[in-house]
């Protein structure tokens, strides 16, 4: 039902075209675009809220496809007991990174996949904004901004080094964290700690911090307003 719904009424964010939907028992995705090639892959649950985490499948199988360019995108629906869609999201494959990949454990003996691992989503770790909406609690979203939102951090896509990108999305998760528009280098070096346990390799965390805040200025996500100050755009 979900599927049927999504392919009757779900567009590509990339380029507005209708997504179609591929065969069934599909391991790679559910929907794909036969204007520009994005796949995506439908999550839906019968609850009141998308929820903290998101069921998927083998843990190393997700882990592996992080790095490769295939990863698909992944759509989020949740309905109501009417069976009345309430929000509908995208988070855009770039989006995605070991961080927010939680391990579960093994299945038992007794099981028909005995030791099997999967792993859960963990929305929970990705900031609201990262989550584009189509429909949100029951308004639908204008076509125009689920456009430019989708645009606004494609330049992620570009970066073909998971490391690379995972450090960019933690110093941007770090900047989500501040409420204010406005901020201050300080504010950022405040997560230096959380980040040295992302990064245990990497002695120097405030270089990296500074040389990714220079990476977000020139692809426009943020502004240099004066020496250490910084805006949200």
């Amino acid at each position: 039902m979900t599927e049927t719904w999504t392919r009757d009424n779900i567009f590509c964010p990339n380029c507005w075209e209708w997504v179609s939907e591929y065969e069934n028992n599909r391991s790679v995705a559910d929907f794909y675009c036969g204007n520009c090639s994005e796949d995506f892959e439908l999550k839906s649950a019968k609850k009141n809220t998308l929820g903290n985490k998101i069921v998927d499948w083998a843990y190393h199988t997700m882990i592996q496809r992080l790095w490769e360019a295939q990863n698909p995108n992944f759509f989020f629906l949740n309905y109501t007991p009417k069976q009345e869609v309430k929000n509908f999201i995208i988070i855009p494959k770039h989006y995605f990174v070991p961080s927010i990949i939680e391990k579960r454990k093994p299945l038992p003996d007794s099981a028909k996949r005995a030791w099997w691992v999967g792993c859960n989503i963990l929305l929970k770790t990705i900031p609201e904004s990262w989550k584009i909406p189509y429909i949100l609690n029951w308004e639908i979203i204008p076509k125009t901004k689920v456009l430019s939102s989708w645009k606004k951090t494609i330049f992620l896509s570009e970066s073909k080094n998971i490391e690379t990108k995972w450090w960019i999305l933690d110093i941007m998760n770090c900047i989500e964290s501040i409420p204010n528009k406005d901020f201050s280098l300080d504010e950022i070096y405040k997560f230096v700690p959380r980040l040295k346990i992302l990064h245990p390799e990497n002695n120097f965390i405030r270089d990296k911090i500074r040389q990714q805040l220079q990476f977000l200025r020139d692809k426009g996500y943020i502004r240099f307003i004066s020496r250490g100050r910084y805006q949200k755009v």
